[in-house]
């Protein structure tokens, strides 16, 4: 029985990831194992790994590793002890195959310990570019550090191969959190106001905005402009899903708390809304604003804009839905003016997403249960 472990760190991607998880604790030649990390395990981001345990699957190891702070010292820090922890772990769980998604600071853990336990590595969403983020850097090395590539676009598959990696062991199937959109039976609009206690009324934005990592303690300064410019939009209502645990991270969440707190009339915050709530969202508010990557990936599904602020994305594929801007207020007040007008929501019906293929979760797990994994470990650079 071939033993296929999963790591998750967060709400988002274990969203993302949730699928394709079902798809192996169904099969019977399959073992899922289940590590969960990072802020899933974080009181201040939600405990979230009990929505983990809430879907029915059991986790196999938690690794503790996030310290109490957001500064570049216990990022590092916290580094240092998820590779110990995934460590004990593997030596526990003895994994044939990890499948890890994404550029988070707890995968770059979990792929260097696999490394040196020499257990073959799959991975979703490599190729990408994220010029304003260290996550950009994270994600080319845990590509080195993998052996299957699952791409989102057909350009990020040639960025693979680029780097080195056998084009037989690289395969574009689009973005597996659009299979889940379509997989999932959404909620009304009536059943999601009274799940989240929030009218959406005529404007409403969801809105996460997350540090900018590479550049320097700018995450305060662009939060207020922000926050500036969403207070100039008259009847404007506003979902905040809070950032990520991230260099940075807590001045934004303390500020959008006390953004709410003096605008409860018109705004609420979560630190998780959960993938079913987002993703049914999705289909009621008037635009998408900050600087998610789900902005670009999911959100042009559903023929609704998207607002970009600043560099955190610069360098991803990007539908027409996608506007882009500077984190300046004049910029963002202009742009958030355009991305809730009908005349460019409508327009935005018309748009396809470059991220959206047919069977990505399907595809994923034909190779993950299929491909042969003897002679994985010794890869040879293949020179293009």
């Amino acid at each position: 029985m071939r033993k296929i472990c999963i790591v998750t760190g967060s709400r988002a991607e274990y969203g993302l990831l949730s699928r394709l998880m079902k798809m192996i604790d169904n099969d019977a030649a399959l073992c899922l194992q289940i590590i969960a990390t990072n802020m899933h395990l974080s009181p201040e981001f939600g405990l979230t790994y009990k929505e983990i345990e809430a879907d029915g699957f059991k986790i196999d190891k938690k690794v503790q590793m996030l310290l109490s702070s957001d500064t570049a010292n216990a990022t590092t820090k916290s580094v240092g002890l998820a590779t110990i922890g995934f460590a004990d772990a593997y030596e526990d769980l003895k994994p044939d195959l990890l499948v890890v998604l994404g550029d988070r600071f707890e995968i770059l853990a979990a792929v260097t310990a696999a490394l040196f336990y020499k257990i073959p590595v799959a991975h979703l969403h490599g190729g990408e570019i994220t010029e304003g983020a260290y996550d950009d850097a994270i994600r080319h090395a845990i590509t080195k550090m993998s052996h299957l590539h699952f791409t989102s676009t057909e350009k990020y598959k040639k960025r693979v191969i680029q780097l080195g990696e056998n084009p037989d062991c690289v395969f574009n199937v689009g973005a597996i959190g659009i299979d889940n959109i379509k997989q999932l039976q959404l909620l009304s609009k009536e059943e999601l106001e009274k799940s989240l206690n929030f009218e959406f009324g005529e404007n409403c934005v969801l809105l996460t905005f997350h540090p900018v990592t590479l550049e320097k303690n700018t995450a305060e300064e662009q939060t207020q402009i922000l926050l500036k410019a969403l207070s100039t939009i008259d009847n404007l209502r506003i979902i905040f899903t809070l950032p990520n645990a991230d260099t940075g991270g807590r001045i934004i969440i303390q500020m959008i708390h006390q953004f709410v707190e003096n605008n409860k009339n018109n705004s609420i915050a979560f630190t998780s809304l959960g993938k079913l709530r987002y993703l049914s969202a999705l289909q009621y508010v008037t635009a998408v604003v900050g600087n998610s990557s789900s902005g670009l990936i999911e959100v042009p599904s559903f023929g609704i804009p998207t607002l970009n602020i600043g560099s955190r994305q610069q360098g991803r594929v990007k539908a027409k839905t996608v506007v882009d801007c500077d984190a300046k207020f004049e910029d963002i007040k202009e742009n958030l003016l355009k991305v809730i007008s009908p005349d460019f929501k409508n327009e935005c019906k018309k748009y396809s997403n470059p991220y959206q293929k047919d069977n990505t979760a399907n595809e994923i797990f034909s190779v993950i249960k299929n491909f042969e994994l003897n002679n994985l470990i010794q890869k040879r650079f293949y020179t293009i």
